[in-house]
């Protein structure tokens, strides 16, 4: 035990060990409250943008808390070592190729309050004697707050390391071209070609290739090298932008549809790809990253189930859903029972309104009697809160929301 540290009674030794047996063990409103307190505030929202970067930090705030928890079980009262667990030093390597400092530990802080709050819950329901109450919340207040100052310290000089691993680094000089680049730097194109061993002229597509935080690299790299393949690129741009995720950029004036390139990643099934734009020269490199970009933030936003999506694929559903409560609410209100009604009538009415409201062409679509159809788009009327001649555009636009989003929330 650290001689420091005060030394509790048994008494709040064992009230200590009852509570972090609780807390080992927290409601999903706690963490659903954790994770949106961790990710809020203008100082992270570089953080709070990034689908891997924002995962990682959840995963690392309840981790904390675990940990933090699982010390007092074992050891009640005594000092909590920091937090070095992996999945934590993984996260800060990836604010530091971000550009990130230390302000993006804010999370941390963040985290501590609510974990706080929800502490003095559990220490009220451990014991209504004023001494001991007191006593207990002056010595977890004390360690709470000693664990998350001993674990920043302790990143923050994992951070400073790995700066310096960067700077030194070819990975860098490429980050920090194509960050330049992106930014609309006035940095010489011969310079930064020098740099990226990529030439900026021509055609280009862009994807962001990214994963879990415990997606292997070379699932990654699988993932990568699949679709430069399939897009018949003979070389690649590749920027590691995270642990769990790559930026592309390939050559071509084309790629593969969504359709296409799925089944040549089904065996990384951990793996989404989101691709940009076809563009050209320096405004199209960043044009066709921003859209990839934009594309992967709305797969993640919606948990999309779809592995792979163009921007193209997903413009109008992107719009539709950077409001999450409103594009809820849209869909309550256009589909009504349609929202929720078997999966074949919403099929039959999308194939319907993309066949130009033409039964039989619907019907060689889906393989189906053009009687079967006529009878799904009868119920489906049933469902609508306006018949669908009514509010057509509507009802396509809310049922490609449907399309691409995983379960309802």
């Amino acid at each position: 035990m650290d001689a420091s540290w005060p030394a509790p009674s048994r008494r709040i030794q064992e009230l200590m060990r009852q509570g972090a047996l609780i807390a080992l063990a927290p409601k999903q409103e706690w963490i659903e409250e954790l994770n949106g307190a961790t990710l809020s505030g203008e100082r992270i929202r570089a953080v709070a943008e990034d689908p891997v970067l924002a995962e990682s930090v959840r995963q690392s705030s309840l981790a904390n808390l675990l940990h933090w928890a699982s010390s007092n079980v074992q050891r009640p009262g005594e000092r909590v070592p920091p937090n070095l667990a992996q999945g934590s030093l993984e996260t800060a390597r990836d604010m530091v190729r971000r550009g990130l400092d230390q302000t993006a530990l804010d999370t941390y802080r963040t985290g501590q309050s609510v974990a706080w709050r929800r502490w003095m819950d559990i220490c009220f329901g451990l014991t209504s004697d004023p001494g001991e109450l007191h006593e207990l919340l002056v010595l977890s207040e004390r360690s709470i707050r000693t664990f998350v100052d001993d674990t920043i310290d302790a990143i923050v000089a994992r951070m400073a390391v790995e700066r310096d691993q960067l700077v030194r680094g070819s990975h860098a000089d490429r980050l920090a071209a194509v960050t330049l680049l992106l930014e609309g730097a006035p940095i010489p194109p011969a310079r930064a070609e020098a740099q990226l061993g990529y030439q900026l002229t021509g055609p280009h597509v862009a994807a962001v290739v990214w994963g879990a935080p415990t997606t292997p690299a070379d699932q990654l790299e699988m993932a990568a090298e699949a679709f430069t393949k399939a897009s018949g690129a003979a070389r690649r741009l590749t920027v590691l932008a995270s642990s769990a995720a790559i930026w592309l950029w390939l050559p071509v004036s084309a790629v593969p549809s969504s359709e296409q390139l799925a089944p040549h990643i089904a065996a990384v099934p951990d793996v989404r790809i989101g691709i940009g734009r076809p563009g050209r020269d320096l405004a199209g490199f960043r044009r066709s990253h921003l859209d990839a970009v934009a594309t992967q933030r709305m797969l993640a936003r919606l948990t999309s189930p779809h592995q792979v999506a163009h921007y193209d694929d997903i413009a109008l559903v992107a719009l539709l859903t950077s409001d999450s409560a409103r594009a809820d609410e849209f869909l309550r209100d256009t589909l009504g029972g349609l929202l929720t009604a078997e999966r074949d009538i919403r099929d039959t009415v999308a194939t319907y309104i993309r066949e130009q409201c033409n039964t039989s062409r619907a019907a060689e679509r889906l393989y189906t009697h053009r009687n079967t159809i006529i009878r799904r788009l009868a119920r489906a009327d049933e469902l609508l809160p306006l018949p669908l001649p009514h509010n057509i555009v509507a009802v396509a636009a809310a049922l490609e929301v449907v399309r691409w989003r995983g379960q309802p929330s």
